[in-house]
């Protein structure tokens, strides 16, 4: 999979495929689709043929991702599921390591799913995925995940919020910790996602420590609730809007080389 070099990717996350045919009217604002289902969890598992309906629905230009879930630590069962989805339509599989305690766990998950993953589909895009309050469930540090991934063989790290209470990403790992899970997986050759009730108002800091990928929901979402809202287009082009409107400001103010 391709990535546009210093470029914030928008994800967003329909849970149906009525919400896919949304994202596809919004198409051009947004970079890659995610196929989750938010009453089980922050990284909910779909249903197979949910990801096939929403792959047959989104332009062919745009990858899908799917959640894996928030997993347990049973490394064969995570692998099976992992596959489950790459059969299914998905380019970029996310696994949210939720009952992994220690970083031997997690990385003995994820050598597990990106193996099964890539024997069947090389070029698929791997993403262990942790969560910033982490301290709340008793999983993983947020900050191991960088070493987790690079470890298992992993092409991202990601950090999301596991309890879906109003409380964000910034709220259990302020910004400059936000920069140094950047800088750890870019040291690490790796990608960095990061989500977890981001809003616009996040988006100069994102964009100011070198976000990746940014997902999002519940700010698309009509009233902003990502469990019964509706992802609408309009907030689609505005997010991207101000995501841009971020990119400028910000490579405006970084000096030029020579």
């Amino acid at each position: 999979m391709r990535w546009k070099e210093s470029t914030l990717l928008l994800l967003i996350s329909p849970d149906s495929v009525e919400e896919a045919l949304d994202c596809a009217k919004a198409a051009e604002h947004l970079d890659i689709v995610d196929v989750k289902k938010p009453d089980e969890g922050s990284l909910g598992a779909n249903f197979p043929w949910v990801i096939r309906q929403i792959r047959d629905t989104v332009p062919a230009d745009k990858p899908v991702s799917a959640t894996v879930g928030d997993v347990p630590y049973k490394p064969g069962t995570v692998a099976q599921a992992a596959l489950g989805a790459t059969v299914s339509g998905a380019t970029y599989i996310k696994v949210g390591l939720y009952g992994c305690t220690t970083p031997e766990q997690a990385i003995d998950v994820m050598r597990g799913v990106v193996r099964a993953v890539k024997d069947y589909q090389p070029d698929a895009f791997v993403v262990a995925s942790g969560y910033a309050d982490a301290h709340r469930i008793g999983c993983v540090n947020p900050l191991a995940l960088p070493d987790i991934a690079r470890r298992s063989g992993c092409d991202a790290a990601m950090l999301d919020t596991a309890i879906k209470d109003g409380t964000r990403l910034f709220d259990h790992v302020p910004p400059d910790l936000c920069a140094e899970f950047v800088r750890q997986a870019h040291d690490a050759g790796l990608r960095a996602a990061l989500a977890g009730s981001v809003k616009a108002a996040d988006l100069a800091a994102l964009t100011r420590i070198g976000t990746d990928i940014v997902g999002v929901r519940g700010a698309v979402c009509e009233g902003g609730d990502r469990a019964t809202g509706r992802i609408q287009p309009q907030l689609v082009a505005a997010f991207r809007a101000e995501m841009d409107r971020h990119a400028r400001e910000h490579a405006a103010s970084v000096p030029t080389a020579g």
